[in-house]
This record gives structure tokens, sequence and C-alpha cells, in this order.
């Protein structure tokens, strides 16, 4: 991941050449509720899913990022109980505009499906090998002894064994000081299928403190609307660290 005033954060910004950041990530999702064709709130069978991951950003250059996740999921439902392997992703993300505080970007990258939920709306295991291509903008601002940026990232996935997808991502971030980072974070998206709509809107609020070259992410995410979906919620846990 690039580095930003001294965080790690994974947008538009590039990882400088050489550098690498991993981050290490625990995020656990549970829902009695979920959302019907109309987005009207209904109770469920409970659910719960785990996940335990990798991601890794390198700098080929100063405007080329390779990015690449993998990970170990586990989860159940009422009809269902699985464990395996998660979504293995890898792409490249090129900075084609870098200013002093603004950012433009195109990621291209695929992903393999893993042994659990690929999509929210999909039973575990569902899902194959997906194409993605993304246009993200970044930018920062100073606000007296402050620093704030502003992330916007819109997507499109190509899914064979799934309903493509279109997403929509924000993130508004805030350091008051070199050690710590508060993040509010938007994640939008819906299905390209007939003749229902699978859609989201989640929300995920994280607090992360440096220690070095260390980061630790404390954070909450949860699904506040959508239509054929859960209202799941529940905590994630990060590590970061800078090389």
């Amino acid at each position: 991941m690039c580095v930003w005033g001294g965080s790690a954060w994974a947008g538009a910004w590039p990882t400088p050449r050489g550098q690498t950041q991993v981050i290490a990530k625990y995020e656990r999702q549970s829902a009695d509720q979920g959302f019907d064709p109309d987005g009207d709130l209904v109770s469920i069978d409970h659910r719960q899913d785990e996940t335990v991951s990798i991601f890794v950003e390198h700098g080929l250059t100063d405007r080329l990022t390779l990015q690449a996740k993998a990970g170990l999921t586990r989860g159940h439902d009422r009809f269902v109980r699985y464990d395996g392997r998660g979504p293995v992703e890898l792409g490249l993300r090129y900075a084609v505009f870098k200013g002093e505080r603004t950012v433009a970007a195109v990621y291209v990258g695929a992903a393999e499906a893993g042994a659990g939920r690929n999509a929210g709306y999909a039973s575990p295991g569902k899902g194959g090998a997906d194409a993605e291509v993304r246009i993200l903008l970044g930018r920062s601002f100073a606000i007296r002894r402050a620093e704030l940026f502003a992330d916007l990232q819109v997507a499109r996935l190509r899914r064979p064994d799934l309903a493509d997808e279109n997403r929509l991502d924000a993130t508004l971030g805030l350091k008051p000081n070199q050690s710590w980072l508060l993040m509010t974070q938007i994640y939008a998206g819906e299905t390209v299928s007939r003749p229902v709509r699978s859609g989201w809107i989640k929300t995920e609020t994280s607090l992360v403190g440096s220690f070095g070259a260390w980061s630790a992410q404390v954070g909450w995410r949860q699904t506040l609307t959508g239509r054929e979906v859960a209202r799941d919620a529940g905590p994630v846990l990060g590590f970061w660290r800078k090389f």
C-alpha cells in the first residue's frame, strides 16, 4: 500500500518504488436479519462468516504498484458449514496523474473464488474467475495541524459464474497527528442482473495507530441497506507493516 502522511492507505496513491506493505486482517460478519427484493428488513436464519487475509502491495515503479491478496475463510448458516481458502486476487494499479495532493489511477486485476461467500448475495463456494477494472481518485488536504484525505473509486466486475457488479467506494480519512488515523468508508454496489438486482451499502469506521513501521487497526463494518443481502455486521482487526 502507498504511504500517505506517514500512514498506509490502500487507495489511488502508488506505493513508492521498491517499498512493500503487508496488511494482515481478521474480519467477522454475522447477521440475523436481511433485506428482501424490495429493500425491506426481514428476519433470516443466523449466519456468520470469518476471514483471515494477507494483502500485499509492492511499488514496481513510482507509478506502478503490484497488489495481491489471499487468505482463509470459514462460516456457517442454517444449510451449510464451510472452511477453506478465501479468494485469491492479483492486479496492477497505475497512477495516471500524480500531483502534489491529487492522484488519479487505474487498477486492472483478476480473482479466483474461494470456499466461502464470494459475494454477499451468493451461497458459499459459488463463483469462479473474475476480472475487475477500477478507476481511483484521491485528494489530500491540510487543515491547521491536521491532514485529511478523500478517496473515490468506481469499479466494474466481470463475474462469469455470478452476476456482474458495479461498485462505488468512498473513504474519508483524518490524521490529527502522525500517530493516528481515523477512517470512515462506504462500500456500495449492485449486481447487473434481472429480474432482481441485489444491492448493498456498507459502512466501516476504523481507527489506526502507527508505531514505527507497524500500524494496528480496529474497526466496525455493517450493512446499512440493500436488496437480497444480509444485514451483517462485525469487527475488523488489522496489523500493517511497511518494508
